[in-house]
């Protein structure tokens, strides 16, 4: 069988199964969520065996630590994997909410009611535990998914799909609902973006170069997962140790992933009393700083940061930092060279920081907190998608609501138009 009818095939049964999974009762849902945790913490051994294939592979093709960071499952990673699917099955069920209901005055009633999208297709690089949240929240929304990750996960992605359908059909559920395209040919992505007669939607997440390819070949409707150029602006009537201690966790605590802080504003009234102790400890954990003139003058040693470095998400232990005038500045800077994605600000002016919220144009925005809680998880959505970047339909961590769209269900009892 060649690429384009595997493909074909796969996304005609995946609609085929969205239309028998819809009428799925909450309680089901819920049950086979459940069976779906315990699997992954049964099967965990064999998890973990098949991901050390990826991650040694990974090491061979000299790859980045951040990279390995992401792409590595250990008894920690598969456990929230498995805590996910329960945290899913407790979530309100959003299939048949009623948004909205009213009666028009020739006595029609109308409801706007949550329905799933149908069939997503979802592109994606390297962590592996993606496989699961997507298949968790696309299943309890209702919707069939097929999942295209790449290939230096493919053996851990391989085995997590496998033990997933298996729940499945043990439910005695069309395992069409959950399909994971194996093979590497690049190709396969060019024909899958084709695939409007069967697909609702793409969601692709990963590096640059990827989605700027969906968005350019897809001939289905795209919800970007971009990258994230975050930021943290430390104020001048910032609690200079919280910030510190805000910076360095978003920076250091995962610097791999796209809600850790790429670039760090601070302000010229603190940047002298801040930036040698902030610098120091970034230095202590390995990180390198790329700073502007004014930051270099106060922290001898410490490279130039470059116009590129601030449209660049690194993914690593790098950081841009910058020395800005006032809030106003910081603002700009981030509209500028930002994604969209997330930005804090450290403050305890409260006038300054309703100032940052109401003119920073990304999906989440911070006081005195992390980005590093950008993540359905964190915002009590059991997992995400991913995080959208896009304003339409859905913005932020993308769970449950952001994967339904809605339908008008009008009752009548014999009205006629006139």
């Amino acid at each position: 069988m060649d690429l384009r009818t595997e493909l074909i095939n796969i996304a005609k049964n995946a609609q085929i199964a969205s239309r028998e999974i819809l009428g799925l009762h909450t309680a089901t849902k819920n049950n086979i969520l459940k069976s779906m945790a315990s699997a992954l913490e049964d099967k965990k051994r064999i998890i973990i065996q098949a991901n050390k294939k990826d991650i040694k592979n990974a090491v061979r093709e000299k790859f980045s630590s951040a990279f390995i960071d992401r792409l590595t499952l250990n008894d920690k990673r598969i456990d929230q994997m498995s805590q996910s699917f329960l945290e899913i099955a407790r979530l309100d069920d959003p299939v048949g909410k009623i948004i909205r209901a009213w009666q028009r005055p020739n006595g029609l009633w109308i409801k706007k009611v949550r329905v799933p999208i149908g069939v997503v297709a979802i592109i994606y690089e390297s962590r592996p535990n993606v496989t699961s949240d997507c298949i968790g929240l696309c299943f309890k929304s209702g919707n069939a998914v097929i999942l295209r990750g790449g290939s230096e996960a493919l053996n851990s992605n391989l085995i997590i799909y496998e033990i997933l359908k298996g729940v499945l059909k043990k439910y005695a559920i069309n395992a069409y609902a959950i399909n994971l395209i194996t093979t590497k040919d690049r190709k396969a992505i060019d024909v899958l973006l084709k695939l409007n007669a069967y697909i609702d939607l793409v969601i692709p997440r990963g590096g640059e170069g990827l989605i700027k390819k969906v968005m350019r070949l897809s001939r289905i409707p795209v919800i970007k997962h971009y990258k994230g150029i975050c930021h943290v602006y430390v104020d001048a009537d910032a609690d200079l140790n919280m910030a510190q201690k805000i910076c360095f966790n978003a920076k250091v605590q995962r610097p791999g992933v796209c809600n850790a802080m790429e670039c760090m504003l601070v302000h010229q009234d603190v940047a002298a009393r801040f930036l040698p102790g902030m610098l120091k400890e970034f230095k202590d954990a390995g990180v390198e700083i790329r700073g502007c003139k004014v930051a270099q003058r106060i922290v001898k040693g410490i490279k130039p940061a470059t116009d590129k470095d601030y449209h660049t998400e690194y993914l690593d232990l790098i950081l841009s930092v910058k020395v800005v005038e006032n809030l106003e500045e910081a603002i700009q800077h981030i509209n500028h060279y930002g994604t969209h994605h997330s930005d804090s600000i450290i403050t305890d002016n409260r006038k300054n920081a309703l100032e940052f919220l109401n003119k920073v144009d990304s999906a989440c925005v911070y006081v005195n907190a992390s980005t590093r809680f950008t993540d359905g998880n964190q915002f009590g959505m059991g997992a995400e998608i991913g995080i959208s970047t896009d304003k339409l339909h859905a913005r932020g961590p993308m769970a449950l609501e952001e994967l339904t769209t809605y339908k008008y269900m009008v009752f009548g009892n014999g009205q006629i138009r006139i």
